[in-house]
């Protein structure tokens, strides 16, 4: 079991890898990866936890706080669930393998 040091298991504080077309795109040209965090994230555990899982060192972490946003579809009216993700910048020949 891989552990950070606030107390918090890696899976934790990394929910899942953000997979959309901006998203493929930074991680093929820019070498930078997005992932969905949990609320309670922050820099220094999330390079932590991508340390821990992938074995390479980030260079830098942004994070970004989406809110939630209302929306209409087939006649009912409801809203998304806000997200936290972070983008990961890694050295030029780091790699993550997400599949």
């Amino acid at each position: 079991m891989a552990t950070i040091s606030t107390k918090k298991h890696v899976s934790e504080v990394i929910s899942k890898p953000h997979i959309t077309e901006k998203a493929s795109v930074l991680a093929e040209t820019g070498n930078v990866y997005t992932f969905q965090v949990t609320k309670e994230a922050n820099k220094r555990s999330v390079a932590k936890a991508i340390k821990e899982m992938f074995k390479v060192d980030a260079v830098k972490v942004a994070i970004v706080n989406l809110p939630a946003k209302k929306v209409f579809t087939k006649g009912k009216s409801g809203s998304t669930k806000a997200i936290k993700k972070a983008y990961i910048y890694l050295k030029k020949g780091d790699k993550i393998e997400l599949i």
